[in-house]
């Protein structure tokens, strides 16, 4: 099987051993997206932000491979403190409207760099 390798500056760049994206057979799978700004680099310290910021990075994966949010069929997030899902429920519904993709939403007990949330999508393009 082949797949190509999806990248986009207007997203931050992979802060380890794996990609942005991967596209297959018309299906695109992300890497989690933590709420890094690309322009700069950090972290924005409040929740929402943050949230907002990795919905962002997460838009601008899937138009680099050819799609929109509206493309997504799965979701998954993590959260380092599940008080912070009805933010991320609310953030959430910025980007999307019903019929909203499948979700899952874990607590995890740490993320890279700090963040407070990730969030991956599978986009079927």
């Amino acid at each position: 099987m082949t797949h190509e390798i999806i990248h986009t500056d207007k997203a931050p760049a992979a802060i380890g051993p794996y990609s942005q994206a991967t596209r297959g057979t018309a299906t695109v799978f992300t890497s989690g997206q933590l709420g890094i700004v690309p322009e700069t680099g950090d972290l924005p310290a409040d929740f929402e932000c943050q949230a907002r910021q990795a919905f962002e990075n997460l838009k601008a994966i899937a138009e680099a491979a050819g799609g929109n949010l509206s493309n997504a069929m799965k979701l998954t997030i993590f959260l380092t403190d599940m008080a912070n899902f009805p933010v991320v429920n609310k953030v959430m519904q910025e980007y999307f409207q019903a019929p909203y993709p499948a979700r899952s939403c874990f607590a995890v007990a740490a993320l890279p760099k700090d963040a407070a949330v990730e969030v991956e999508a599978i986009l079927a393009i």
